[in-house]
């Protein structure tokens, strides 16, 4: 407990191991998920034709449609982010189309922006279909069947002979229906940070050489194998506090579902042993704290980036995806979205977390064999 009370001591890492990895993976499930909802800003007159406009805008499951005054105001608030698109209705759109005139109906976004691009399908999809009715009214007004709103009625209320598409899947969906948007974020993040945080959580190794805590522990009583056995917990504590931080966080604040206890509690513990045998390498490599903290961030970011924790790794091309397997994050990815998406259970990650085991048990034997040797020299 003294290791991870060390770690805690410093304010800054509080920031780091608590509020960095929960305010990512909000970031990243808002980015990625399918589940949000997303706001179409408006501005249009008040007539009963804009406003059917603004309804059938506003039907669709995952629309919300934001009444904006101005359509300088609806500009800045689509520039600035806080609208994701913005549809300007003209404030004269009645009068035209009863008059038979053509209506420009605007339509703003940025392009960097994905959840845009789905609204932009919408409102293509839907204004087409008032156009077509309104065309209808006014073909039956021509041909005297009736009022331009009696005949919009009835195009309204008619039934029309619609083609059904039955849509097939083969295979297995990467993300089930419903999936929650933040199982996607949570898992890859959470191996990322366990792993960073063991590396960087290392310089208090060096820190122990440097300040000849180590010398004087060896010169007591206490024998080389208990203060090596020390160490290496102390490492697995930090690893194991920071994925079990992440892990219970994300199912409280974001209803992540980690899937079978037993199988996710397994690959935990497995990956910790991996970070902190991991750590003992780098804290008895260096001398200087300066020298493991640079080395730590490279590794643990480096590693992070090249097996799925900062860009999913179904992504990756065939190559890149065989690449991405030496390091042991990839095939912990693996192991989680099994568990995460499909509900499996530890007889469907076995392969990965035999892996996982063979990466564990040499890193931590080289892990203590070298610290020892550090340690004892």
């Amino acid at each position: 407990m003294v290791n991870l009370r060390r770690v805690f001591s410093e304010r800054t890492n509080i920031f780091f191991l608590v509020v960095a990895p929960f305010l990512m993976v909000f970031v990243l499930g808002q980015m990625f998920g399918g589940n949000q909802q997303l706001t179409l800003g408006l501005v249009s007159g008040s007539g009963p034709l804009s406003e059917q406009l603004v309804q059938a805008l506003g039907s669709g499951k995952r629309i919300v449609v934001e009444r904006v005054e101005s359509e300088a105001a609806l500009r800045t608030a689509v520039e600035r982010g806080r609208l994701r698109t913005g549809v300007i209705v003209p404030a004269d759109y009645d009068a035209k189309v009863r008059g038979g005139g053509q209506v420009e109906v605007s339509y703003l976004t940025r392009q960097e922006d994905p959840g845009a691009a789905e609204i932009g399908t919408w409102i293509r999809s839907v204004v087409p279909q008032q156009s077509a009715l309104l065309r209808a009214a006014r073909f039956g007004q021509q041909e005297g069947a009736g009022t331009f709103e009696q005949n919009l009625a009835k195009a309204d209320q008619a039934e029309v002979g619609t083609v059904r598409v039955n849509v097939t899947t083969t295979g297995r969906s990467l993300f089930p229906e419903g999936f929650n948007p933040f199982g996607a974020s949570a898992p890859p993040l959470m191996l990322m940070f366990t792993f960073l945080t063991s590396l960087t959580a290392a310089i208090g190794l060096v820190e122990t050489r440097l300040s000849g805590v180590a010398r004087r522990m060896y010169a007591s009583p206490v024998t080389a194998r208990a203060i090596v056995a020390g160490e290496a917990l102390g490492r697995l504590v930090i690893a194991l506090a920071q994925a079990l931080l992440i892990m219970i966080g994300s199912a409280v604040i974001f209803g992540v579902d980690w899937g079978d206890p037993f199988a996710a509690g397994a690959l935990v513990v497995v990956f910790s042993v991996v970070g902190s045998g991991a750590a003992m390498l780098l804290g008895a490599a260096f001398k200087t704290p300066g020298a493991a903290v640079s080395v730590a961030m490279v590794l643990g970011l480096g590693l992070a980036a090249l097996g799925g924790s900062m860009v999913a790794l179904e992504s990756f091309s065939p190559t890149m995806q065989t690449i991405a397997h030496v390091t042991p994050h990839a095939w912990a990815y693996e192991a989680f979205a099994e568990l995460v998406r499909n509900g499996g259970t530890i007889v469907d990650i076995l392969p990965q977390f035999g892996i996982l085991s063979c990466y564990a048990a040499v890193l931590f034997a080289l892990g203590v064999w070298r610290l020892r040797r550090v340690l004892t020299r």
